[in-house]
């Protein structure tokens, strides 16, 4: 190869890593997916997702970038080296992000590359993402909306909301597909009214701080609890209460250390018997129902019966009229936020494969719902 060919085939690599970055920015995964070969991979082991060929890298992509508020992509310029008609190379990533749901960071990361020249030129075979460092303090800055200076600056309270923060503000639109507004007081004391005379333990609570000191009076000292996998519970600190200490026996950071091949029944058991199940919900109704959805059904039984007793801790935007209309907001917002959670974690998409709606609570004192005025979770 000669030294022009060599100086041509470089630019062009740059390009295609310029490239990557101009589709993530503008959120153009079909054209984002072109820049790989038909059998080209992109891999995460961090997060962990691993996206085999151009339709998965495409749909996969999409589901990522719909959770997004916004998300800044820089890449740096790193090594190529070529051999023929392949090269490997590495570009230094910077990244800042915030979710729909608020969750937000800053990461540090590097992409180690494999390309291959092709009829179309240049094409990524396979990209690893490696993250060096990550940073999940919440942003302070925001989208510019209409009339916001450049620098971002912003009226006071607007910067470093938590997740969940202004959501009240929302209810002022008065959609009726507003899934994110907190109820109003009149519709929770009816939802409230409603869960008492269907035989469930209703409190009406101010905050998720109420919330989580309640919870400590409710459990008594000792006693085995599963909680749910919640945002409502990880945002609260409810989870951190129960999980990191020694007051009670958790069972969750147990049947995570188990192995799942050999001590399946027993991990089965653990969960769908505990002597307390604490976890949220995705709606609840003012006619005194709760909905659960869940992609793999493990914390079902729990809630319908398996746990000696079952505290639900429910946010304020979970209130909704009726049973159609939770089913709507199942269906139609927290799936989607679920998803994007599930793909952060486990690398794979969420699902309503499973779906529970408890109309009454037959056994007195078993159940326990803490409603709470303010909105928290999905």
């Amino acid at each position: 190869m000669n030294d022009f060919q060599e100086i041509a085939d470089r630019v062009e690599i740059e390009a295609l890593r310029g490239e990557f970055t101009d589709a993530a920015m503008m959120r153009d995964r079909a054209r984002l997916s072109t820049l790989f070969t038909p059998d080209g991979v992109l891999r995460m082991p961090n997060v962990p997702v691993e996206l085999i060929g151009r339709e998965e890298i495409r749909t996969g992509g999409e589901r990522l970038q719909s959770q997004w508020d916004f998300f800044v992509q820089n890449s740096h310029p790193g090594t190529i080296r070529i051999d023929g008609d392949t090269a490997t190379g590495r570009t230094y990533m910077q990244e800042i992000a915030r979710l729909l749901d608020g969750r937000s960071g800053l990461n540090f990361a590097i992409y180690h590359d494999t390309y291959r020249r092709t009829p179309e030129g240049w094409k990524f075979t396979e990209r690893v993402y490696e993250v060096r460092y990550v940073d999940t303090t919440p942003l302070a800055g925001s989208v510019p909306g209409p009339g916001t200076q450049a620098h971002g600056s912003g009226k006071a309270g607007d910067a470093g909301q938590a997740p969940g923060a202004g959501e009240a503000d929302a209810s002022a639109t008065g959609t009726a597909d507003d899934f994110s507004a907190p109820a109003s007081a009149e519709r929770l004391d009816r939802a409230i009214a409603a869960l008492r005379a269907n035989g469930f333990t209703a409190e009406l609570l101010d905050d998720a701080a109420a919330a989580r000191a309640r919870i400590k009076d409710l459990i008594p000292q000792g006693a085995g609890v599963f909680t749910g996998a919640s945002e409502t519970l990880r945002l609260s600190g409810i989870e951190q209460d129960i999980e990191a200490g020694d007051r009670y026996q958790a069972i969750r950071p147990r049947v995570l250390k188990m192995d799942r091949a050999t001590e399946s029944d027993q991990i089965r058991r653990l969960v769908a018997t505990p002597d307390v199940f604490v976890a949220s919900v995705a709606a609840v109704t003012e006619t005194g129902s709760l909905v659960i959805a869940s992609g793999s059904g493990s914390q079902l039984p729990a809630s319908a019966g398996g746990a000696a007793r079952a505290i639900w801790v429910v946010g304020a935007q979970k209130v909704m009229p009726d049973l159609s209309t939770a089913l709507r907001r199942v269906e139609e917002h927290a799936l989607a936020l679920e998803t994007a959670r599930a793909m952060a974690v486990y690398g794979q998409p969420s699902a309503v494969n499973r779906l529970l709606v408890l109309n009454a609570e037959p056994q007195p004192g078993r159940g326990t719902v803490l409603l709470l005025r303010e909105a928290i979770g999905f």
